[in-house]
């Protein structure tokens, strides 16, 4: 009966442990785990504001393909069905395609209306344009690789800040777990204070001095996480995702503890998305000036026609109603014609004059983005190189520091050293472990800019692990 019991304890026990094995595990899969380069695919398809970029090209796309369009053949065919009087062959106003006849003007007004009907077929056609479509079709293409180019530019940024958040946390979590470690330090400080002063080997001030730093050292952990959370949520918003930022857990944290290689750069600043526009913008300034240039040239169209025509009146006055329902009287024509704004050309050449100054105001603009991008490119191998050097001297630091701190804290239990030089060093310490995980960050960062004044993030994210 014993072991029967003790069989049945084990049992529920069993099921104890399954039961928390699954709420470890559900737990466990609503974390959402998250790492740059699946944060830059994010970035590109979780906001609306770049998606609506995206939209904005493809109709740019559309317009080459209308423009195109033009060299085919326009035909329009129509039927007219009418009832009116007929005191005048063209008297009445114009409706759409063709205008309402009836028959032969009248000696004198008379209100009796008839019916009339005409079936008309006109075809037109401009395949010649004396280069006036080819600069027309140009224009559309400069101005659909500017929408593009914007579309890359906001892109490239978003992707940018969203990295730069993202490295904002990394560091932001390293500082929690060493405020973490500060305050737990703290609270061990704490219990030997009470140890000691009750021994009577410290007095009793040290105990609240303790108290008063370990509520300082919990403040400064709430202040950081409050911040974590703060940047969290932006990077939620980039990146389009709903989650709370308890549940996220960033992968690749091993940029706080380690240092990226030198890296590639032989990519050309023409690469970087600033530089891109403005040069889409120089291509549509001088696609401007070509359409205008070529304004002033002929215009030749081809141009075919047939008509007929019922009408319940005879030329000789004779009312047919029924007539008027059938296409008595026919015409045919095909012709071309050819035309030439003659006294166009002043105004022309002060349009000329206007997009060659636009023209020359955005070459100005390209050649200062081309100076500034690579003062940039100069600026961050500067940065990259002085940050190197600052975050391979910082693990000695914080290694030095720890050293101190656990020699200060032997010191201290023996009754060498007093409070305030230990929380001095105690504060040495948090300060060199945030130091060298900023230190490491600042370097990424230096690689980053690297790569965003080139213009190519993957010389940042093909150095990730």
């Amino acid at each position: 009966m014993k072991s029967l019991t003790c069989l049945n304890i084990d049992h529920r026990m069993g099921f104890v442990f399954l039961g928390l094995l699954a709420i470890a595990q559900v737990a466990s899969a609503q974390k959402r785990i998250l790492s740059i380069k699946e944060m830059l695919i994010l970035v590109q398809s979780g906001q609306p504001e770049l998606q609506s970029f995206q939209k904005q090209t493809e109709a740019a796309g559309n317009n080459i393909d209308l423009v195109k369009n033009t060299l085919v053949p326009n035909l329009t065919a129509g039927y007219q069905a009418g009832y009116a009087t007929y005191n005048n062959i063209t008297g009445m106003s114009y409706p759409g395609l063709m205008m309402p006849i009836t028959g032969p003007s009248s000696a004198a007004n008379r209100y009796d209306p008839v019916p009339g009907t005409a079936l008309t077929g006109l075809f037109q056609w401009a395949p010649l344009t004396f280069g006036q479509r080819e600069a027309a079709i140009e224009k559309a293409v400069a101005q659909f690789k500017l929408a593009a180019s914007y579309y890359d530019n906001a892109l490239f940024r978003q992707q940018y800040v969203g990295i730069t958040v993202y490295l904002d946390l990394v560091y932001l979590k390293k500082l929690l777990a060493s405020q973490q470690s500060n305050i737990n330090r703290t609270q061990t400080g704490l219990q030997q204070s009470l140890v000691l002063a009750k021994e009577g080997l410290r007095p009793g001030l040290d105990t609240v001095q303790f108290q008063s730093t370990l509520a300082q050292a919990e403040m400064d952990w709430l202040t950081t996480q409050r911040l974590y959370q703060s940047q969290s949520l932006e990077l939620f918003r980039l990146t389009g995702l709903s989650d709370t930022p308890d549940n996220l857990i960033l992968s690749d944290t091993l940029l706080a503890v380690q240092l990226p290689k030198l890296p590639d750069t032989t990519s050309l600043y023409t690469q970087n998305p600033d530089y891109k526009y403005y040069e889409a913008l120089v291509v549509v300034s001088a696609a401007n000036l070509k359409e205008i240039d070529r304004s002033w040239r002929p215009r030749f169209d081809i141009w075919a026609n047939a008509f007929a025509r019922g009408s319940g009146v005879e030329s000789n006055g004779v009312i047919d109603k029924a007539g008027g329902w059938s296409l008595t009287r026919n015409n045919f024509g095909a012709g071309f014609q050819l035309s030439f704004p003659i006294l166009q050309f002043s105004k022309i050449n002060i349009q000329k004059k206007q997009y060659s100054s636009l023209l020359k105001a955005d070459e100005l603009r390209l050649s200062q983005v081309s100076i500034d991008i690579q003062k940039q490119i100069e600026t961050a191998q500067i940065m990259y190189g002085q940050n190197l050097l600052i975050a391979e001297l910082a693990p000695v630091q914080s290694k030095a520091a720890r050293n101190a701190y656990e020699g200060l804290n032997q010191s201290y239990e023996s009754g060498l050293v007093d409070f305030t030089r230990l929380t001095q060093g105690q504060y040495q310490l948090l300060n060199a472990e945030a130091m060298e995980a900023n230190a490491f960050l600042q370097v990424w960062k230096s690689l980053l800019e690297i790569g965003v004044s080139r213009g190519n993030l993957t010389v940042f994210t093909n150095q990730l692990r």
